[in-house]
């Protein structure tokens, strides 16, 4: 009796474990996010988008305000299409910013929307026209490399 009792314990202590370990891995994955019927699409385009991922957050202020739902790349205009899934109970106007931005120096990235001052606001299907592409750290370290060689050993004798 006394060995039954044990294992019942024990095996209910690994079922607890296991539902810990599902419902941590939903929080990391970003299970719990807007629905179609819960927000509105938008859509922006990018000339780089760097490592923005499907899913990733759009966040204002720093508050989670959507979801990237896709990402896709427009044959004729060579760029990053993006379609955002903002929760329904903001509302953003006309002119408003977007920006792909990252979470510490190599934390993921997201879009930040930054509100206007249009009396208009953003509808479903709408197209966000201000948009700031990633900054990409590679590119950014080769262009200062390519300005130091430019300025070559003439710069070191003037000094």
């Amino acid at each position: 009796m006394k060995r039954t009792t044990v294992d019942l314990w024990v095996g209910l202590f690994v079922v607890g474990g296991l539902v810990a370990l599902l419902v941590l891995a939903l929080k990391v994955g970003n299970a719990s996010t807007v629905t179609a019927g819960q927000g509105y699409k938008l859509t922006a385009e990018f000339n780089n988008i760097g490592g923005l991922k499907p899913r990733a957050p759009v966040k204002s202020a720093g508050v989670v305000v959507g979801r990237v739902e896709s990402i896709r790349f427009d044959n004729k205009k060579f760029l990053a299409q993006v379609t955002l899934l903002i929760d329904k109970t903001y509302e953003f106007p006309k002119d408003s910013n977007a920006s792909i931005l990252t979470s510490g120096l190599l934390g993921e990235q997201y879009i930040g929307l930054d509100g206007g001052g249009d009396d208009a606001v953003l509808k479903d299907g709408d197209r966000i026209t201000l948009t700031q592409s990633a900054l990409v750290l590679e590119q950014m370290i080769g262009r200062f490399l390519t300005g130091k060689a430019a300025e070559g050993p003439t710069a070191e004798k003037d000094q």
